[in-house]
């Protein structure tokens, strides 16, 4: 057990010194996998912002009843207790129309263009919580209500959350297409970069295979070094995307105060981070095998 640590160990080290013995090549090969991997893995971080920011607006979606402007009181009685009873229907809230004016006041910006008014023109509305907040359920429920007498327009306020949601799954798609890419040019780079390596020690190669060396133990250095490659990629890709969202988050302060809202992309999760972290080094340890394995069968057929 301490000769097999001992080898690994020293393996490690021989990896780490051939770093260092072409630190400008090492360099940009880290650079290469690391904007490889940043560009996909940042795609997907924007992306499940945009997705808990959705699900956090359409979380409980609304129909918006507005009622005609020559709708009276008998008749805005009728329609409360029409939605009140219907099984549909889960609660309402009447906003008058002065109150929804009152609204537009206190809005910033806005003060200003409603004193222009010569009268309040906005109607009397009702805000429905629908029982089953089901696509399907809530367009039926927005298409019957509109039938109604004294219905000028019904609004379902989630309807662009949903079209949002679908533009994210086709994004998604993209960005999983994107990522499958990338990793085949992360293999092809350290295939590619094992196979020279291999190439100049060929010589070694065969007289260690001569005097008993086995496949395995020919493999671990290669391994090695496709492995940290592709962990040093990582590393950069992580470092990539930490730096673009602090520069992001950096402009959207200023977007956050001009709409009173708090908006903040929130980097990756330690779980998220550990992934790229783990999925860089395998897909280095992966081209690795496959130059190192197609080399060691050459090399034996000879």
């Amino acid at each position: 057990m301490r000769a097999w640590l001992w080898h690994h160990l020293d393996t490690l080290v021989t990896t780490f010194a051939r770093f260092a013995r072409t630190p400008v090549a090492t360099l940009f090969n880290v650079g290469v996998i690391g904007i490889a991997l940043a560009l996909p893995a940042g795609f997907y971080v924007v992306l499940d912002n945009l997705r808990g920011f959705a699900g956090t607006l359409a979380s409980d979606p609304q129909l918006s009843v507005f009622l005609a402007l020559d709708a009276g009181r008998a008749r805005v009685e009728e329609i409360e207790a029409r939605l009140k009873r219907h099984p549909g229907v889960r609660g309402v809230r009447f906003v008058s129309r002065d109150e929804a004016l009152k609204e537009i006041k206190a809005s910033p910006g806005l003060a200003d263009v409603v004193e222009t008014l010569s009268q309040n023109p906005l109607p009397d509305a009702f805000v429905v919580q629908p029982r089953d907040t089901a696509p399907q359920a809530l367009e039926k429920l927005r298409d019957e209500v509109n039938r109604w007498p004294g219905i000028a327009h019904v609004q379902l306020d989630a309807a662009w959350a949903r079209r949002l949601e679908a533009g994210l799954k086709l994004a998604r798609l993209v960005a999983g297409l994107l990522a499958a890419l990338f990793a085949f040019a992360l293999v092809a780079v350290t295939f590619n970069t094992v196979r020279l390596q291999i190439l100049t020690r060929r010589e070694e190669i065969e007289v260690a295979k001569l005097v008993g060396a086995t496949d395995p133990f020919i493999r671990r250095p290669f391994l090695y070094f496709g492995a940290l490659q592709g962990l040093a990629g990582g590393l950069v890709a992580w470092g990539i995307i930490w730096t673009g969202l602090l520069l992001l988050n950096g402009g959207l302060t200023e977007l956050s105060q001009l709409y009173g809202t708090p908006i903040e992309l929130k980097h990756l999760t330690t779980a998220d981070s550990a992934s790229l972290l783990a999925f860089s080094a395998w897909l280095g340890w992966l081209g690795a095998w496959l130059s190192v394995n197609r080399h060691l069968a050459q090399i034996t057929s000879r």
